[in-house]
């Protein structure tokens, strides 16, 4: 097993560092004190590839690995974390229309979303559905030519801002087996936009609810074939979990960069912080938690990348691990910090309140657990 970075990933890395480094990291404190979602910079992202990393070159993405887009995703968190998150939202949602829409549908739509002209919003979430995302009521009827779409969604980032939204909505009975996906231009007749969410953190993207009410839509607008929304949503997850872990440890290692650059200028008692022992077992701790989950999350796309049967595992575990560490590290370097680590002149703050919502989406990290060990005790697991 080779750890070393090939050519094109080392200059992928290298792309994404210079993006993170001279446009995001400059506006990432106004985006978050204003809660500004910068769509200017999304598109240059796109012109960039950034925002169809694993959008087939077919549909005009750069066709790249999960692996591969891991490593981009890790260096561009470390210019913005909220940022970098809805990128990994987009790149999600165009990867399913662009490998479930029927060729002609995927083609109306794709050029716009690679390059970043429409942005794209993922919709699962209902008020009475969050973990348990197969109990969702959000209805789909056919009638005659067009599907008819009834109900609300929660939480969505990028809502009231985006232009195209990937709906799941129960269109053929119960149970997960009756929930299909939708591709639905974000200003139909019948759709409307809740407050945009206060939040934590994420600033730079707003999060809203959605309402659909007789939303209709081309019946052609189906991803897929009926019932298998669900399926679409939970190998869409897989995906996403790795995002969300790998922005976990771009933020992480952006606050730990942050951390020793203070320790080495801030002096108490005569020396520098870095002088003191017990702050050096710190940082010490700090990086080897960093370098320990980025190895779990690059294994988990490896995983993802060769379909092994055990994936689905591999990113809950990789999901649990890195956000778990990357609220940690950002805690820990807004200790090293001191009373200034809790002012917003110092960029940790920012890193601790975004990635504290990184342990609850794209399932909790108790739902992690839960989907570890139901397979670990089933039969056929090897999570070796």
């Amino acid at each position: 097993m080779d750890f070393e970075l090939n050519e094109d990933q080392i200059a992928f890395a290298e792309a994404a560092k210079q993006f993170a480094e001279q446009i995001l990291a400059p506006g990432a404190a106004h985006w978050d004190q204003q809660a500004h979602f910068p769509k200017e910079v999304l598109r240059q992202a796109g012109e960039l590839g950034f925002l169809s990393l694993y959008t087939s070159e077919q549909h005009g993405g750069l066709g790249l690995s999960r692996l591969d887009a891991a490593i981009i995703f890790e260096q561009l968190a470390m210019g913005c974390t909220s940022t970098t998150a809805f990128m990994t939202i987009h790149n999600m949602a165009t990867w399913m229309i662009t490998s479930f829409a029927k060729p002609e549908v995927a083609a109306q739509f794709s050029e716009s979303l690679v390059s970043g002209e429409m942005l794209a919003s993922y919709c699962l979430t209902e008020p009475n559905a969050g973990s348990d995302a197969a109990a969702l009521t959000t209805s789909a009827k056919l009638e005659g030519s067009e599907i008819v779409l009834n109900g609300s969604k929660v939480f969505i980032s990028g809502a009231g801002e985006t232009d195209v939204l990937v709906v799941m909505a129960r269109s053929c009975g119960e149970g997960a087996g009756g929930i299909s996906a939708f591709i639905v231009p974000a200003d139909c007749s019948g759709i409307s936009y809740g407050k945009k969410e206060a939040k934590m953190g994420w600033n730079s993207q707003p999060t809203r609810m959605v309402t659909f009410d007789n939303v209709r839509v081309p019946a052609e607008f189906l991803l897929g074939e009926q019932g298998e929304g669900f399926k679409f949503a939970m190998m869409g997850l897989d995906g996403g979990r790795v995002n969300i872990a790998t922005c976990s440890v771009g933020t992480a290692q952006q606050a730990l960069n942050e951390a020793k650059q203070y320790m080495n200028e801030r002096k108490q008692f005569g020396r520098t912080l870095a002088q003191f022992q017990a702050l050096q077992f710190k940082l010490a701790d700090m990086a080897t938690e960093v370098v320990a989950a980025r190895q779990m999350v690059r294994l988990a796309a490896s995983k993802l990348d060769n379909d092994h049967a055990d994936k689905t595992a591999y990113c809950a575990m990789a999901k649990r691990f890195a956000t778990d560490v990357g609220f940690q590290v950002c805690d820990q370097a807004l200790q090293i910090h001191g009373g200034y680590g809790y002012i917003k002149e110092y960029p940790v703050e920012r890193h601790f309140r975004d990635v504290r919502v990184h342990q609850i989406l794209e399932g909790t990290n108790e739902i992690m657990r839960l989907i570890i060990a139901r397979r670990l005790l089933s039969e056929g697991a090897d999570l070796l």
